[in-house]
């Protein structure tokens, strides 16, 4: 291991680390440096060399470095600039530029290009939060800075104390939104003055909306039991809000006079707080939900439904504004406000494809199996009669508390939204896990059935391996039927999301890219031949800022070239289909990228430098697409390996055994069930059973990004030339290498290896025939003993060779490949010399009657797990440390007072256990920030 810079800790702990490191580089025996360097800190440790203290300050050390690094990387990311008129410099430069390439120099074409959305920023909220939010906003900061500093701010931890609750991720949520809103106007700023300059008499009219925003933070109820419909309303209404406060503040400081326009958005604020504040807290208590309905349904006029009602008003404002300027301010206002309509934000819910079939075959009784091919075609015929025949029919809030089924309920959801909050904007409806048209239709049933299919935008998401393997054959089935194509035709366009979280997960990130641009290529040439080229074809990839999920590591361009390529964009354009791209900002990760306002604008220029400039290279011509054979071989080869690799029991062997506690909770969703049954057995037995993120994030922290390598060496050794010259000619390869790239750097196979040894008995054996000391060789032989009855060393030793043949041939072929920072070793080291330190402190607690089913046996393989919240919870019940001395006078001689029974062993064992734990956690979040995002 190369030597680290300790230069700024103590002389004494810079001596001893320094120390540590030479030494264990120096072991060549059975040499594994990761392990090596854990044994040796654990050794110094055991020695009293060094102490809790002295772990602390080296993880804080290595941690705030790290966090430099990201805030770096962060500012690289978007080409930080503070200073706003650079930005408005490149705003105006597209503004030309969309201008001098109109295909008339008319009024009329200029307003077309500007008039209608190209682009969809989608704010989600999955569980990404790892920080604690005073951590995020100094990330923020920093990367905003002209030059990031040199010296990281100190936090005593950069966890969060809790997981975030929905109102703190609505609430960071919208504050990214109204950021993005404010980078959206600096944009339209500059197209409203290239227009004035260019047709001084008309300009005013124009509403330009080429970039907005989406969310469905409070709205999406895929795998979530803790957003009610009253949830959704309620922060639907809050958004409303926002965006009529946001109109409100941009008049004002224009001084409009115009009556009418203040009188009503008053008023609609007024009206609109009313309702929130009527918003029922659940669903069971009527009287609330009648006196809500109430206020909705009297006050509906009043609080405004449609954004359109205020534009004749605004065009007076505009027209009456005393200058030019105010003018401009005004028209800016004013196209933001249309654009987004009653929200800050336009809406997007979700619900799960199994969620839609259980409603329909209770509805319908149509029982057949959807994913039964032999039901398919009849299921179809079935679907297809059922919306010849469907009527539909009202809805109302009593309707919406009898609802047991949660595709009506959120079906229902929309159409009170629709009724009384806003009638114009359009509520996207994401399928997850649609496998079959006949999910489409059955949702359009329901849309109809409950009146609100003229309002909602029926989008499937292709994340399974099947579904994107099959996405074209899942369109026809829909565009089969004539309901679902009067359907899109009426609405304009058809939604389509796709995921790369799932999909990553099962058939790794290159393969899933590679067969998601394959499948819209396939989905163009399909809707071509049902001649559907009148219609808009809206694309939203789904992913986070991890190369786990499918975001490009290195630069925002990329970022957008990687996911949408322009071969594929030329594609679209041959076809004559008009496309909207749109993308999500996830989380905590996401919303750093509009953490402050200078990162925000920085992100919307690179976003409208994608969507308007052309590349420079086109990728048309692009060697990538000259070999069809090698990259249908090369991408198919990483699909299947990864495919054999999540089958694998070793590999859900290691996702489950401890993995799960190296991470905090990041998101709201309630904390999975204890159960007795899940301490005796490995906690998965497939990867199917993590949710993505949670999968994404243990592979980082088990140091091997499985999902983004695993496959590659194979791959490239089949076709060792074609890789090498592909990787240097080809932009679009290149991109795709780039995961791997980030992934190498921060993937280790000993860091892997050291884990498994962890879990192998033989490793405790042979340490425990070395050990001197009796008390530790028994430790080493109760690990042992402990670790056979969990019996996994087998399977994951026959894992780690599947994923180290392939990393071996992966450095045969990439010879120059990137490998683990020294940062990056040191932390994983100390983290598993923390997890022998607990679990030898374990092996000291004494033996206890059973309580309630859990006996000393379960406690140990919970620790094992790394389940130390949870067994320290139960250690102080059966270990108690007894009630407080008192003084009180009991009218009798005083008495002996038991003080503190078991505090040697809270303080001997229980309480450095907890404070290990706590630093084992806190190198995770070092270990996110060298990362650069969370799962």
């Amino acid at each position: 291991m190369k030597t680290l810079d300790f230069s700024s800790l103590s002389p004494r702990l810079n001596h001893i680390l320094t120390s540590i490191i030479e030494t264990a580089h120096t072991v060549t025996e059975d040499y594994n440096p990761v392990m090596t360097l854990a044994l040796h800190i654990g050794k110094a440790f055991e020695k009293k060399e060094i102490d809790y203290d002295d772990l602390r300050s080296v993880i804080y050390f290595l941690r705030d470095s790290a966090f430099l690094k990201r805030a770096r990387h962060l500012h690289h990311y978007v080409n930080t600039n503070t200073e706003t008129s650079s930005v408005q410099e490149k705003f105006h430069h597209v503004a030309q530029h969309v201008l001098k390439t109109l295909p008339t120099p008319t009024f009329e074409a200029y307003r077309d290009a500007i008039s209608h959305i190209r682009f969809a920023a989608v704010f989600t909220a999955h569980p990404t939060f790892a920080l604690n939010n005073s951590v995020y906003a100094a990330l923020a900061e920093s990367a905003s800075s002209p030059t990031p500093p040199q010296t990281s701010p100190f936090f005593e931890t950069h966890r969060r104390s809790a997981p975030p609750t929905l109102e703190e991720e609505f609430t960071l949520a919208t504050e990214a939104i109204s950021r993005a809103r404010d980078a959206i106007d600096l944009f339209t700023t500059e197209l409203l003055k290239t227009a004035s300059e260019t047709w001084p008499t008309t300009w005013t009219t124009l509403t330009p909306c080429p970039v907005i925003a989406t969310s469905w933070v409070g709205y999406d109820t895929d795998g979530r039991m803790d957003i009610g419909w009253w949830d959704t309303l309620r922060l639907r209404l809050h958004m409303k809000r926002l965006q009529l406060t946001r109109l409100q503040e941009q008049i004002t400081r224009e001084n409009v006079l115009n009556t009418d326009l203040t009188h009503r958005l008053n008023n609609a604020i007024v009206c609109v707080t009313e309702q929130i504040n009527a918003a029922p807290s659940n669903g069971t208590d009527v009287q609330a939900v009648a006196r809500f309905a109430q206020l909705l349904v009297t006050r509906k006029d009043r609080a405004l439904t449609d954004a359109s009602e205020l534009n004749d008003s605004l065009q007076s404002a505009i027209d009456n504004a005393p200058s030019h300027d105010s003018k401009i301010r005004l028209a800016v206002a004013r196209a933001g406000f249309l654009a987004h309509g009653l929200g800050l934000a336009h809406t997007h819910v979700r619900l799960n494809a199994v969620q839609v079939h259980n409603y329909i075959r209770q509805k319908l009784n149509l029982l057949d199996d959807p994913n039964n091919p032999t039901c398919r075609r009849t299921l179809l015929n079935q679907a297809n009669d059922a919306l010849d025949t469907v009527t539909p029919v009202p809805v109302d809030f009593g309707a919406l508390l009898g609802a047991s089924a949660s595709s009506e309920r959120l079906m229902m959801t929309i159409a009170q939204i629709t009724k009384f909050v806003d009638s114009q904007s359009p509520v996207r409806f994401l399928i997850a896990e649609t496998e079959t048209g006949y999910t489409l239709l059955m949702a359009l049933w329901i849309a109809t059935y409950l009146g609100v299919d003229h309002n909602v935008e029926i989008s499937p998401l292709f994340e399974t391996y099947d579904a994107i393997l099959n996405g074209e054959q899942i369109i026809e089935e829909a565009l089969r039927s004539p309901a679902w194509r009067a359907y899109i035709r009426r609405m304009g366009r058809i939604c389509l999301q796709f995921g790369y979280s799932d999909s990553g997960r099962y058939i790794g990130q290159l393969g899933a890219s590679y067969l998601i641009e394959r499948l819209r290529l396939r989905i163009c040439n399909l809707l071509t031949r049902w001649e559907l080229n009148d219609i808009e074809v809206v694309l939203f990839d789904t992913h986070g800022e991890s190369i786990g999920r499918g975001a490009h590591p290195f630069h925002m361009a990329d970022r957008l070239s990687y996911l949408f390529p322009t071969y594929v964009r030329n594609h679209f354009k041959k076809h004559n289909l008009t496309y909207r791209e749109e993308t999500s900002f996830q989380g905590g990760d996401g919303y750093l990228l509009f953490g402050t306002q200078d990162l925000a604008n920085a992100t919307l220029s690179t976003i409208v430098d994608n969507i308007f400039l052309p590349t420079l290279q086109e990728e048309n011509e692009d060697p990538i697409y000259d070999n069809t054979d090698f990259s249908t071989d090369f991408f198919f080869s990483m699909i299947e390996s990864m495919n054999k690799l999540v089958d694998d029991t070793g590999y859900a062997s290691l996702l489950g055994t401890f993995g799960p506690s190296l991470v905090d909770r990041t998101g709201s969703r309630p904390p999975a069930r204890e159960n007795t049954e899940a301490s005796t057995k490995t906690r998965i037995t497939h990867p199917s059973q993590l949710r993505a993120i949670t999968n994404n994030a243990i592979l980082q922290q088990l140091g091997w990004c499985a999902n983004t390598l695993h496959g590659l060496g194979t791959a490239a050794r089949r076709h060792a030339e074609i890789f090498n010259t592909l990787h240097t000619s080809s932009q679009r390869f290149r991109r795709a290498l780039d995961f791997a790239n980030h992934g190498l750097s921060c993937s280790d196979d000993k860091v892997l290896k050291s884990i498994v040894s962890l879990l192998d008995p033989s490793f405790w054996l042979d340490r425990a025939t070395e050990e001197k000391d009796l008390k530790r060789r028994q430790a080493f032989l109760g690990l042992m003993n402990h670790l056979e009855k969990i019996n996994l060393s087998t399977e994951l030793y026959t894992m780690f060779r599947r994923i180290q043949i392939d990393h071996i041939a992966l450095r045969e072929v990439w010879q120059n490949a990137p490998k683990t920072e020294p940062r990056i070793r040191l932390l994983h080291a100390i983290r598993i010399m923390i997890i022998e330190q607990i679990w030898l402190l374990a092996c000291r607690i004494p033996f206890f009657t059973p309580r309630s089913g859990f006996n000393h046996s379960i406690m140990m393989r919970k620790v094992l797990c790394l389940e130390i919240p949870y067994v320290l919870q139960q250690m102080t019940t059966i270990f108690p440390i007894g009630n407080s001395p008192t003084n009180q006078d009991f009218y009798e001689p005083k008495g002996h007072r038991n003080e503190a029974i078991y505090i040697r062993e809270h303080w001997d064992i229980f309480t450095p256990m907890e404070q290990l734990f706590q630093l084992l956690r806190e190198i995770s979040v070092a270990l996110t920030h060298d990362i650069g995002a969370f799962g």
